[in-house]
């Protein structure tokens, strides 16, 4: 039932992994526990967020369409997540991981991916902090929502992961409008 009511409120009509709302007095952000859960994912390193979203939902979308082991198509899921890990310096290349969730049916045996650089990564379960924001996201953008939500956090006293973050895309990019976006921070032990 919970995903049923996950799935009408995002409206996406694709599958998406399940969470748990935790209680907050915020109004603007939200809480989530989301369970462990099976991604494909790949990294690449890269000084621009856009491009390297970019490869890595390519490597990933071929991955769907069959290049894995049982050379089966893989539905689409969403959201369609990228952890970014900042370089060390200002002109230092980042670690971005973007990640399709693997849907309920091949969680327990996904898949193996035929290309080298696409993994089947073991998620354990999380809580994040999350800021939705509409419209075509891009870096300039995510990095804005981020901002906004860091300030909410340290103002309602919350510890959370600052060296990586989290942005989550929902919608195709040929969808024009109730675009949805969010970005995530790692709520710390």
């Amino acid at each position: 039932m919970l995903k049923t009511i996950q799935q009408a409120l995002f409206s996406t009509g694709l599958q998406m992994p399940i969470f748990i709302p935790v209680e907050t007095q915020a109004e603007d952000y939200e809480v989530r526990n989301y369970e462990a859960t099976k991604w494909a994912s790949t990294s690449v390193s890269e000084m621009d967020f856009d491009s390297a979203l970019n490869k890595g939902f390519m490597r990933l979308f071929k991955y769907i369409q069959g290049n894995n082991d049982k050379k089966m198509k893989v539905e689409m899921t969403a959201p369609v997540t990228c952890l970014v890990q900042a370089g060390e310096g200002p002109f230092c290349e980042s670690s971005f991981t973007t990640s399709f969730y693997v849907p309920e049916e091949h969680q327990c045996d996904p898949p193996k991916p035929t290309e080298a650089d696409v993994f089947i990564e073991d998620r354990k379960d999380m809580i994040v902090f999350v800021r939705t924001f509409g419209g075509f996201a891009n870096a300039e953008k995510y990095k804005e929502e981020l901002m906004k939500l860091s300030t909410s956090l340290t103002r309602d006293g919350h510890q959370f992961e600052d060296k990586m973050y989290y942005t989550a895309g929902y919608d195709s990019p040929f969808k024009m409008i109730n675009r949805r976006n969010e970005v995530w921070l790692i709520k710390k032990h």
